[in-house]
């Protein structure tokens, strides 16, 4: 991707595809669920804003699991994206669109996508994506429809290395309209591309090549840490021990956000309404159970009774205790490493026939890799690491807070090395 002139802006003409939970002014945005059909914007999100100032155009939005409850892009009320490798495997989720459309477009292309425990992750090892997610407070969350409000980041996909940081560049900074952007200094982060790696230290956490990783992921991504070592950086295992507990504090954090956040939802200021009539509760639970799927009730149920009077100190502040756990558990590990280095996925994309038979239990397991750094608001960058039966698999870099010019550094290299 080249920088048209500088006085239609960096982005000219360029196709930007956006995830459905972004708000771009008089386009349909519905997050994935009935509960906002018809629902069009006012006003768009502050990264489309940027985006649109950068001379960037809007090419139309990217499906997505319900409000990103889900692993697959399954759990929508609209079109499910399929894989450009199978048609019959999925592309990931929640971001799934995003990566479909990334990985299938043989056009000059960047999407916009969102992650909060994995949903950028996700899609993009399943797609041979390349997939940003920055850190908490890089980018403004103006404009996103919340489903964790402590947790949600937007982020991008795109082809390359060099594209997720040019896109970064324009859409990070400070922003006034959202009380969790950080102010910390912009950053020109194509800079850091390419850039040699000699003594570049790289932590890997042997937790996260444990059991029900499968062997053949953790197999090239181990070839691509030799193949770093040999371009003159350094490599040793460590130990991040609350990985065990990530799935479970994850969730009950992210679902009792969630629980609240989608209160609003009730059929009298935003999207699905019916017949006003009965009481309010009758009416309240009359369009919220016609407007939302199977999933999201599931965990707005889990999420209200985890904040409930006499479980909020049962579930939801040990969950957070835990957070902080993990939290310290990574900034320990970057006290002696500049980026961590493993798997994206436990698992290559599956069949859509193989989806229908996990139990909910089962599909939030698959989550072990990615919700930890997303818990601790750590940037993360994942890579295509090679194929394994024709499938893609990725290499997932984290790193500490605000430091993506290190996910830059290696991730690029990671692209060199054969």
């Amino acid at each position: 991707m080249k920088e048209g002139s500088e006085s239609k802006g960096p982005l000219f003409g360029l196709p930007i595809s956006v995830k459905d939970n972004i708000c771009t002014k008089g386009i349909l945005t519905t997050a994935g669920s009935k509960i906002l059909s018809g629902y069009l914007p006012p006003f768009d999100a502050t990264c489309i804003s940027k985006i649109k100032e950068a001379g960037g155009a809007v090419l139309g939005k990217t499906a997505m699991d319900e409000f990103g409850f889900g692993t697959f892009s399954t759990n929508t009320a609209y079109s499910v994206p399929k894989n450009p490798f199978d048609a019959g495997r999925s592309c990931g989720g929640s971001s799934g669109g995003a990566g479909c459309i990334t990985a299938a477009a043989d056009f000059p292309h960047v999407a916009i996508a969102e992650s909060t425990g994995g949903s950028i992750t996700a899609p993009a090892a399943f797609t041979g994506a390349v997939g940003l997610t920055p850190t908490y407070g890089r980018v403004s969350r103006y404009g996103l429809i919340d489903y964790s409000n402590s947790m949600d980041k937007i982020g991008v996909m795109a082809k390359c290395v060099y594209d997720t940081a040019f896109m970064l560049s324009i859409i990070s900074g400070w922003d006034p309209l959202d009380s969790t952007s950080s102010k910390t200094k912009k950053e020109e982060f194509t800079v850091f591309v390419g850039g040699d790696i000699k003594g570049v230290k790289i932590g890997v956490p042997k937790e996260y090549f444990s059991e029900g990783v499968d062997e053949r992921i953790s197999k090239l991504v181990r070839a691509k840490i030799d193949k770093l070592e040999a371009l003159g950086a350094t490599c040793r295992e460590i130990s991040l021990p609350s990985t065990k507990y990530a799935v479970a504090a994850y969730y009950i954090i992210a679902l009792s956000e969630a629980s609240t956040n989608l209160a609003k939802h009730c059929g009298l200021r935003y999207g699905l309404q019916e017949k006003i009539e009965g009481t309010f509760g009758e009416y309240f639970s009359k369009v919220r159970s016609a407007g939302f799927g199977d999933e999201a009730k599931r965990r707005i149920i889990l999420g209200t009774y985890a904040r409930m009077a006499g479980f909020r100190d049962a579930y939801y502040l040990k969950a957070l205790k835990i957070r902080t756990r993990i939290m310290n558990e990574f900034k320990k590990a970057f006290g002696e490493s500049d980026v961590l280095i493993a798997p994206s996925m436990p698992i290559l994309a599956p069949k859509f026939s193989e989806i229908e038979k996990l139990t909910p239990m089962q599909t939030y397991s698959l989550d072990i890799l990615t919700v930890a750094p997303n818990m601790a608001g750590m940037p993360t960058l994942s890579v295509p690491c090679g194929r394994v039966a024709g499938l893609p698999a990725g290499l997932q870099i984290i790193s500490d807070h605000f430091k993506e010019s290190n996910l830059f550094r290696v991730g690029s290299a990671v692209e060199t090395v054969n």
